[in-house]
């Protein structure tokens, strides 16, 4: 899934530091997200385009296919506990 958290950020004039800052997040973290290396959660996902004021669909670009929604809430879920 390919986002725009790297043009947000540049153009908030903020570090990959800083973001994850605010986020609450490494910056390992940003920096995979930035590269494409990982995906967000649904919360972080939240969290990046509220703090942008914008809309998921506006910070990530998802690129078709099937998302199996059970295997994503049980990811989920695992990553939080």
């Amino acid at each position: 899934m390919q986002n725009r958290i790297q043009e947000l950020r540049k153009s908030h004039k903020m570090t990959q530091a800083e973001l994850a800052d605010v986020l609450e997040v490494t910056r390992q973290t940003i920096i995979s997200l930035e590269k494409g290396k990982y995906n967000a959660s649904l919360f972080l996902a939240h969290d990046i385009a509220e703090f942008f004021g914008l809309s998921i669909e506006e910070v990530f670009i998802f690129e078709g296919g099937h998302i199996n929604v059970e295997e994503t809430i049980r990811e989920t879920k695992a990553r939080h506990e």
